[in-house]
């Protein structure tokens, strides 16, 4: 259900039951299919800023458009930070010699959903000045909305929430600015695609997309091919309302124009297109084998080495002569005994020499096991005849 409440000071005045029960509209599957083909290497070619200037029907200046897509972090209700698609849009200007303009800042998931957004929209008459405000936070399982309306002293406020099942295809303001990007990079609208939207009165209705083909303008003292995309609000109340985008191939808008409105929006110099960065295969270096003997500075290096070890060794085994005697005695009784297995033979040898190995009794059995020998019933020899030293 979808409830609506309009206040104006201390009044308050529902919808009538008959509304709520209305059913709201929904996104079709080609429009859900076309979001859900968004892939995240996608994303950073459209993070670009670009600024349109506002004209009249006859070319006069009536302001400036300025739309910037850009990465950005997002901290919900639950003090989470996360990556976001951060979108800041913005215009002032003239109509019929009043002041006017608008600004949209808008965070968006990495599938365009929309988290938070914050729009206002004004016109300073000399009477009775207007100013729209709405804004819109993803909260748990539901989106909520606010709206504000103030025409001179008098405001009015209204509070919506959506469940987040029925907005399944939502596109925001910020979301259609990307969105917008994203089909002229590829160059393609998806066909019959029926999207979410909010009209002017704040309520849920469809949108669609269209390709008009391309054509070639004038950009600056070039010409350049631009790809036409047609979107469409349609009110369930009011009359729909279009705009055409002429976008470049990278995306950048190179003329916006409202269907039914004498002015428009155009871009006064050619940008610099974005492209993607070809990525070329890391190089494969085969591997050779190192001749350092015929390298005469690695060659005299090792010598260098070798020497310095011999006379260190040297040195250690003279201020220690009990190292080469004992060195000595294993060798002399390795070779007397000759066994099959020098490695357990050893760990015998040295065993009785660790320093956390608990003593020796004076007198024991010769065929006691030893503990460095796997335990072998069938070999009385072999299940640690040891020796005492």
């Amino acid at each position: 259900t979808l409830l609506f409440i309009f206040e104006t000071g201390s009044c308050k005045d529902h919808r009538p039951s008959g509304q709520e029960r209305q059913p709201l509209p929904e996104a079709n599957a080609e429009a859900i299919d076309f979001l859900n083909s968004l892939q995240p290497e996608e994303l950073p070619m459209l993070f670009f800023s670009e600024t349109l200037a506002m004209v009249s029907d006859t070319g006069e200046p009536r302001g400036e458009l300025t739309i910037e897509v850009q990465r950005g972090k997002y901290k919900d209700e639950m003090s989470i930070m996360s990556q976001c698609v951060l979108v800041h849009a913005f215009s002032h200007g003239l109509l019929d010699k009043t002041v006017c303009g608008n600004s949209l800042l808008g965070y968006l998931s990495q599938t365009l959903e929309t988290m938070e957004q914050h729009s206002r929209e004004f016109i300073k008459f000399l009477i009775l000045p207007m100013e729209h405000k709405m804004s819109l936070l993803k909260q748990n399982d539901q989106l909520a909305m606010t709206r504000s309306i103030k025409e001179g002293e008098e405001v009015k406020t209204g509070v919506a929430f959506f469940p987040s099942h029925s907005i399944t295809g939502f596109i925001s303001e910020a979301a259609n600015l990307v969105l917008l990007r994203l089909m002229a990079r590829r160059q393609k609208v998806p066909q019959n695609a029926r999207f979410l939207a909010l009209d002017t009165e704040g309520k849920l209705c469809n949108s669609t997309y269209r390709a008009l083909g391309f054509q070639n303008i004038q950009v600056g003292h070039q010409q350049s091919e631009v790809f036409i995309v047609e979107h469409t609000v349609h009110s369930n109340e009011g009359i729909p309302m279009s705009w055409q985008f002429y976008m470049l191939c990278d995306g950048h808008l190179a003329k916006r124009i409202q269907v039914g409105s004498p002015g428009y929006c155009i871009i006064t110099k050619m940008p610099i297109l974005r492209k993607e960065d070809v990525v070329e295969p890391k190089p494969v270096f085969e591997k050779k084998p190192l001749e350092w003997q015929e390298d005469l500075e690695l060659y005299s290096k090792f010598l260098e080495r070798k020497e310095e070890l011999r006379l260190s060794h040297a040195s250690y085994l003279r201020q220690h002569p009990e190292a080469q005697a004992l060195v000595s005695d294993f060798l002399l009784f390795l070779l007397l005994r000759q066994p099959q297995d020098v490695v357990t033979f050893a760990a015998e040898y040295f065993g009785p020499f660790a320093a956390n190995r608990p003593p020796s009794p004076p007198l024991r059995s010769s065929h006691r096991p030893s503990p460095f020998r796997s335990p072998d019933p069938g070999d009385a020899a072999g299940s640690g005849a040891g020796w005492a030293p």
